[in-house]
């Protein structure tokens, strides 16, 4: 089980804090956890496995939360990451790390108005694909990035313990969008996020708290 420290706040500007995330519509709330959901990790998050990560929830019960970074694109196309499956054999698309758990497991999410066979519904047109026959289907019928992203390891939380990092400060969550995920630019996707909740988070922050 990885550890993660994060720096402590103070009380008033912690109250600044959550003032501004019900005004840009995030949330540090546990009770808004959930499939579907981004969280974006916080400027101070000490584990360099999810520093300036942006991971979407696909999994989020009683067994415990399963997600994906999806601003970890590599340099690693799918022809050479996936050499047992012919459909990837001519993709020169790059591959995703999904998180740090089981490096080996192969994901995918896919974008499309149709649920796709033996998928998972994560949100509106974005489906998760964990098995070996929907992934070649989907590999033969994609156009590229923008409509499927493939991904190996993922993170992973036992029950109670995402609610833990939340509660502590170390993540920022959001309503998640199919255009979100899909971002022709996932490199900057955690700057764009921070940058703009850090700007509002100032301006809506009171006077005296240090955070002006």
């Amino acid at each position: 089980m990885m550890k993660r420290f994060w720096s402590p706040v103070t009380l008033a500007a912690a109250a600044a804090l959550c003032a501004a995330a019900i005004a840009l519509g995030q949330s540090t709330g546990t009770a808004d956890l959930g499939v579907g959901k981004l969280l974006v990790a916080a400027r101070d998050l000490g584990d360099p496995s999810f520093a300036q990560s942006v991971v979407l929830l696909v999994q989020y019960d009683q067994s415990g939360t399963v997600g994906l970074m999806i601003n970890r694109r590599t340099q690693m196309p799918l022809s050479r990451a996936l050499q047992d499956i012919d459909a990837a054999k001519v993709k020169s698309d790059p591959i995703y790390l999904g998180g740090p758990v089981q490096l080996d497991a192969v994901l995918a999410l896919v974008r499309s108005q149709k649920k796709p066979d033996e998928a998972a519904s994560v949100l509106t047109d974005v489906y998760l694909i964990s098995s070996k026959p929907p992934l070649e289907k989907a590999l033969a019928a994609s156009s590229g990035p923008a409509d499927l992203r493939i991904y190996l390891g993922y993170c992973g939380w036992d029950r109670g313990q995402l609610e833990n990092e939340v509660r502590f400060g170390g993540w920022w969550i959001f309503d998640a969008t199919a255009g979100m995920v899909f971002d022709s630019d996932p490199d900057t996707v955690w700057s764009r996020f921070i940058a703009k909740t850090e700007e509002q988070i100032a301006e809506a922050a009171p006077p005296g708290t240090g955070l002006r």
